[in-house]
């Protein structure tokens, strides 16, 4: 099975590396994941995100030891679909915040007359206080990228 997943992947916590695992676990042992990080104008509403080559190289380092590397595509992407729309994938992985993209990369696919992908939804991720997990939340230093406070 062929999946995509995509973001920012900022500070990678501890909600990346499972929606990460998940994409995996979806493709199967033979299976292949794309993983598109933003890069360029998409980025500009964020403040003090890490270089796209510091967060790539984060999720190979990853990807490395998890022994996923060989079946995984790591590329940037601009926009909020990246390759989805016309793209040979099976599936999307993705987060409540995402979903909705998902749901509008489908209607794009069926519009061109393609499958459309089996959406994977993953909760979200909750720190100690019960909120999601986000790399906005620890670029403020509230908490780190496993969720636990920093005060």
């Amino acid at each position: 099975m062929r999946v995509c997943i995509g973001g920012t992947f900022d500070r990678l916590h501890k909600g990346h590396k499972i929606l990460i695992k998940t994409a995996f676990e979806k493709a199967g042992k033979n299976g292949f994941v794309f993983i598109g990080i933003t890069k360029g104008d998409i980025n500009s509403n964020k403040k003090n995100i890490q270089s796209f080559e510091k967060r790539k190289k984060t999720i190979e380092n990853l990807l490395v030891k998890k022994d996923f590397i060989s079946r995984a595509e790591i590329r940037e992407i601009i926009d909020k679909y990246g390759p989805s729309i016309d793209g040979k994938f099976d599936a999307i992985v993705v987060s409540p915040e995402t979903e909705e993209t998902a749901i509008e990369i489908n209607k794009k696919r069926k519009q061109k007359g393609k499958k459309p992908l089996e959406i994977v939804k993953i909760e979200y991720v909750l720190s100690e206080d019960k909120k999601p997990i986000s790399s906005t939340r620890i670029r403020n230093q509230e908490i780190d990228e496993q969720g636990n406070f920093l005060q």
